[in-house]
Parts: C-alpha cells; structure tokens; sequence
C-alpha cells in the first residue's frame, strides 16, 4: 500500500474507534465471532455468529472481482464497496443480506467491530490483509471463513455506481441497508 494511501485509510479507520463509546472489558478472542457466506438467486446472505458477549456492529460487502479472481485487497479497500448489508449484531449472532446484487463475480468481505474500552474487529480473511489490520488501533482478527469469490448467475458484473466511503466507515456511521 503506498504511504499516502496507508495513511488515508488508516486517519479514516482510527477516527470512529477514538469514538467509540466505553463498554464492557471483556478479552476479545480470535474464535469469538464467525461467518458463514451463502448465494440463493440474486442474494448473498452471511451468517454471523457472535460469541463477544457485547453488540457488535458489522457489515457484509461486495466487490467486483473480474474473472472470477480475487483483486488485491488493496483495490478491494481503496474502492470501497457499494453492495453491502451493515448494522448491529446480538450476541448470539444475525444473519445480513446484501439484496438485488447484479449478475456477476464479487469478492464477499465481512467486517465485525467491538465498541468496548479495548475495541477489537473480525474481518474475513484476504490474502494481504494482515499488513493493513496491524494499522489500526484495535485488536483485529482473520475470520477463518475468507473472503470468497460468489457468483451471481449471468455472467460479467455490472459495475457499481460511485463507491461509498469504505468499509471502516460504513461500520462506525451506524446506517443500515
């Protein structure tokens, strides 16, 4: 990741966790959130289990993923994402639907965030995705169900109108799809 770029996403990341607002101080652990990725016609569903102990707030994201390869999670995070299901999860867990996606190939990434005294994220393994969670100020997990290449049927996807902010600041803006 170039330094302009580094420094970008992380001010962009840091920002919502310096807000984020005291909770309990439970240890976050690796296995306390996982997720599950499904395609049923035009929808991809991901079934987030939570075992945290405190309400989360997560988001469930498409990009383009042309050939049906995985893009570098670098243009992946720079382009930010315009099809995504996002808001709070209970313990226990909540299924989100990102509904009405376009025939195509996309990569699934999924985003859980603690609001908590000591904040930790789970996000779906990438390849490369290491060197970018070791600039955030939080505790950061791999999922160990990775990011994925799904299908919608048809064929190329069409590509997305304007991109929103990323996908950091999609989970600390507290809106919903």
């Amino acid at each position: 990741m170039r330094p302009i770029a580094r420094t970008v996403f992380v001010a962009a990341a840091a920002f919502p966790l310096a807000l984020a607002s005291p909770g309990f101080a439970a240890a976050a652990e690796p296995t306390d959130v996982s997720y599950a990725y499904a395609v049923s016609g035009s929808n991809v569903t991901n079934t987030i289990t939570n075992n945290s102990g405190s309400v989360l707030q997560c988001a469930t994201s498409l990009a383009p993923a042309p050939e049906g390869v995985l893009p570098p999670v670098e243009e992946v995070l720079r382009d930010g994402q315009t099809l995504y299901a996002a808001g709070e999860v209970q313990p226990g867990g909540a299924t989100q639907t990102v509904s009405d996606v376009p025939d195509g190939t996309y990569v699934v990434l999924a985003t859980c965030s603690s609001d908590d005294t000591d904040p930790a994220m789970w996000v779906s393994d990438y390849p490369g995705i290491e060197e970018t969670l070791q600039l955030f100020p939080a505790t950061a997990f791999t999922v160990e169900e990775a990011s994925r290449v799904v299908t919608i049927p048809g064929g190329a996807p069409t590509p997305p109108e304007p991109a929103v902010p990323d996908l950091v600041a999609l989970l600390f803006s507290g809106s919903a799809e």
